[in-house]
């Protein structure tokens, strides 16, 4: 397919690779010229403006860092819409507000296209090994014809339901990411505060009830886990202002909603004040530094 990329961050760039792969004719756009470079160099043709990425696209994917920028790409007066053929689709990636997707969908379809939502799961390394899951919003037809290019990318492809649940499975997913590392996190500590080596402990919790990805894959304590971020200094993974933004989707889609989610709150609390101290680029089960008495965040 003739597919325009738009977004080519972190995630952005190897998804991208991976419709390359999958020999696809990519058409890409992002304001890092390096990052444009990158994929140009795979194979790649870069676009003079967003309108131009569109123009010739027969799908236009979308992953970007927040709703306001969607929309701008979207809606800008050399943007998607401004370029965009009738009945082509348009999968955002993006993990934004369910309520910025259903609005984005209006505008789209007032376009003539249909609106996707699609935000994934599984990190920079999934991007790059195309293993990632797509939790995709939208009718069962568009998810159909959508999925194979989906499949280029992400080894998990789930259809969510209607336009937003896409969203919706995403910041409830993050949601649980957020709490359980803190509170793998708070025991970790505890138990080092109390003398037990923590390996020894990682191992119990890990054949234990108290399993989670957030013990078993992505300890908070260095040297638990050897491919864990917290073993190479918190680099290299999910940013801490990520999980902050993620956080803060859920609950301010929850005050929409009149649900209460008392520990996404206070996990938002704790994720907050890592940003706040500076630690916002470090992975965020560096949130374990709040705890440790020699943590210095």
């Amino acid at each position: 397919m003739k597919i325009a990329f738009i977004g080519l961050g972190n995630m952005g760039a190897p998804m991208a690779l991976n419709l390359l792969k999958a020999a696809h004719a990519l058409t890409v756009f992002d304001l890092n010229a390096h990052a444009v470079q990158s994929l140009t160099d795979a194979g790649a043709r870069a676009a003079t403006s967003l309108k131009a990425a569109a123009t010739d696209a027969e799908l236009v994917i979308t992953m970007l860092p927040a709703a306001a920028h969607v929309k701008a790409v979207l809606t800008g007066e050399e943007g998607i819409l401004a370029g965009i053929a009738k009945n082509v689709t348009i999968v955002d990636s993006s993990t934004i507000d369910p309520a910025s997707v259903k609005a984005f969908a209006e505008l789209a379809k007032e376009n003539g296209n249909a609106f996707v939502d699609a935000p994934v799961s599984g990190g920079t390394g999934g991007a790059a090994a195309g293993t990632l899951t797509f939790m995709v919003g939208g009718s069962a037809q568009i998810y159909e014809q959508v999925k194979p290019v989906l499949a280029s990318m992400g080894k998990n492809i789930v259809h969510c339901g209607d336009t937003s649940t896409g969203q919706v499975a995403k910041i409830c997913n993050n949601l649980v990411l957020g709490i359980t590392m803190a509170g793998v996190s708070e025991a970790m500590a505890l138990g080092e505060a109390l003398g037990i080596d923590p390996k020894v402990l990682g191992g119990i919790i890990n054949t234990s009830t108290g399993r989670c990805w957030s013990s078993d894959t992505y300890n908070p304590f260095p040297g638990v886990i050897e491919t864990a971020p917290s073993t190479r200094g918190y680099t290299g993974g999910f940013g801490t202002d990520l999980m902050l933004k993620d956080l803060g989707l859920a609950t301010d889609a929850a005050k929409l909603a009149r649900q209460p989610v008392y520990l996404g709150a206070l996990a938002q609390q704790l994720y907050q004040t890592m940003s706040t101290n500076g630690a916002g680029k470090l992975d965020f089960s560096a949130v374990i530094k709040l705890y440790r008495k020699d943590g210095d965040a």
